[in-house]
């Protein structure tokens, strides 16, 4: 284990836990019992949750990128503006 990065181990982890949950299931066993209106209401509530966190996030980042909010992007609008490239 001391050559192999985190990721790796990481992944190797996931892979063992996905083949233990594939084979429990193959017998009939799984290991969370869930229904499926459950199944169903927690999609939609993923999804209505991923929604808000993908507006939110993409609202933010196109704010911070098209307005001159740090130092350098203060600096970046005045030398546009001494030199005529803004209205």
């Amino acid at each position: 284990m001391k050559h192999m990065d985190k990721g790796t181990v990481v992944r190797t982890v996931l892979l063992f836990i996905a083949l233990f949950n594939q084979t429990l299931i193959m017998f009939g066993k799984p290991v969370l019992p869930v229904t499926e209106d459950q199944i169903h209401t927690l999609a939609d509530a993923l999804y209505s949750a991923g929604s808000v966190a993908f507006t939110i996030a993409a609202s933010l980042i196109a704010w911070y990128k098209n307005n001159y909010v740090t130092s350098k992007g203060k600096m970046q609008k005045e030398v546009l503006q001494k030199k005529g490239l803004t209205k």
